[in-house]
């Protein structure tokens, strides 16, 4: 049920490989990263939030914003505490917000990982790596997060320390695919992924 679930867009970071810009607001193929990212994940999630430090206004209206900790870039934990603090239903879903395309059946495979395994935290396995920003959390791991986010616990080593279940998406690494320069954007325009 996608009620269950909240998405989180982790939309927090500085942008160095795009000299400094809001990388969820650049132009893809006519249209802002963000609402790529929004467009596949509708229909996985009851409510869609976007985690950013600026642009709030710009980003709203795409979805609600949440602020992670200010114009301090605290990374992606910064964000996934701030959504969880507010998220009211049982599971929070995130994915950062340069992957244009996550898979449609996301928080559905990571559910199921969970659940199999009795965890409270799922993330994605892509054959080489575990991706650690596509996740799926439970709400009650609220004040975990503010305590690893207080600590400045790496966020790798914080979902081990909670046993983390993976779903396993070897066969589909390229549905992860980020955009992190510019000519990785014209790339992903020029194969016609637009």
């Amino acid at each position: 049920d996608p009620a269950a679930i909240t998405a989180a867009i982790l939309a927090g970071g500085e942008g160095r490989r795009v000299g400094g810009e809001d990388k969820g607001l650049l132009p893809l193929s006519g249209r802002p990263l963000i609402a790529h990212v929004i467009a596949a994940l509708r229909g996985q999630a009851g409510s869609i939030l976007i985690c950013a430090n600026r642009n709030a206004d710009r980003y709203a209206q795409f979805a609600p914003v949440i602020a992670d900790g200010g114009r301090e870039f605290r990374g992606p934990l910064a964000g996934i505490a701030a959504a969880l603090r507010v998220c009211k239903s049982e599971w929070l879903l995130t994915v950062p917000v340069d992957c244009p395309r996550p898979p449609r059946d996301l928080a559905v495979c990571l559910l199921d990982a969970a659940l199999a395994e009795n965890r409270d935290v799922a993330a994605v396995f892509e054959g080489t790596r575990v991706q650690p920003l596509f996740a799926l959390y439970r709400r009650t791991l609220a004040a975990y997060a503010e305590d690893a986010l207080k600590k400045d616990m790496p966020i790798v080593r914080w979902q081990q320390g909670l046993h983390r279940a993976l779903a396993d998406f070897s066969t589909r690494a390229q549905e992860f695919g980020n955009l992190n320069t510019p000519e990785e954007f014209r790339r992903w325009e020029q194969h016609g992924h637009g």
